[in-house]
């Protein structure tokens, strides 16, 4: 299980990053769409794909990674387009395009379904290919995002966030294959984050997979109201409040979290073997 250790400013993450991932020799890249995705799969059991947040990577799993394993679940995570180790070309972000990048990582891995864990951009990822694909979806955690404009509130500036922003910049530099170009990605998937996704009510209602809907108590980003109307609106939804925690929560408090992920990746697992 994750350590029990509290980084509520993020002053650990700042300075060293979450946990190292583990090693695996079942790493690699995926070509699709003009694009090279990053992936690295671990252990065995019922398949688990972990979708981080944007401006972020998958190494921002550090703790979680382990909790899985520990559960008895084969995890795979994916570093988006554009982020990480992965590449993109010149065309704008859109979900939808992440989403398919998603399902070219599960085809080369011969994963038929699996259960999706999103971190805010993640977490739109893991919707929107549960609307489009519900037949590769086991179930969603969505975790701190937005499907409409409407549920994000005004940007304030924190420190808490500086720290973060600040990490994620040494990361891309280091990680990406074009290091120097961090401003004008940091531009690409903030217009996306501002424009889409823009589900209406009727498009959620249409969601027929196992939805968590969980937002942090003191989330910078989205409006807690929005994560009750998802809930309301998605068939069968729950939700689910970390209380405590931001929008960081995965690197914040790991052992809260990843006690979150662990009950409904055994709720979907019963609502499956159902």
């Amino acid at each position: 299980m994750a350590p029990q250790h509290h980084d509520d400013a993020l002053e650990q993450f700042a300075v060293q990053g979450a946990a190292p991932l583990p090693a695996t020799d079942q790493s690699g890249h995926v070509e699709h769409d003009g694009a090279r995705i990053w992936y690295a799969s671990y252990g065995s059991g019922a398949p688990v794909i972990l979708l981080h947040g944007g401006l972020g990577h998958s190494g921002n799993w550090g703790y979680q990674v382990p909790a899985l394993l520990d559960a008895g679940h084969r995890v795979v995570v994916i570093d988006s387009r554009g982020h990480g180790r992965s590449t993109r070309d010149a065309r704008p972000y859109r979900y939808e395009l992440m989403a398919s990048d998603v399902l070219a990582v599960m085809d080369t891995l011969q994963l038929a379904k699996a259960a999706m864990i999103g971190w805010s951009d993640g977490a739109c990822v893991s919707l929107v290919l549960a609307a489009l694909a519900p037949e590769r979806v086991a179930g969603v955690f969505f975790f701190g995002c937005n499907m409409d404009p409407t549920g994000t509130k005004p940007f304030v500036p924190a420190e808490v966030i500086d720290r973060c922003f600040g990490r994620h910049a040494k990361d891309y530099a280091s990680l990406s294959a074009t290091p120097n170009d961090f401003d004008a990605f940091v531009a690409a998937v903030s217009e996306m984050m501002r424009t889409q996704p823009n589900y209406s009510a009727a498009d959620l209602a249409r969601i027929r997979v196992p939805i968590e809907i969980v937002q942090s108590e003191h989330d910078e980003f989205i409006k807690p109201e929005h994560a009750d109307y998802l809930a309301r609106s998605i068939p069968g939804a729950r939700l689910t409040v970390l209380p405590g925690v931001s929008h960081s929560a995965p690197l914040q408090r790991p052992a809260q979290f990843d006690r979150a992920l662990l009950e409904f990746l055994r709720r979907i697992a019963g609502l499956n073997a159902g």
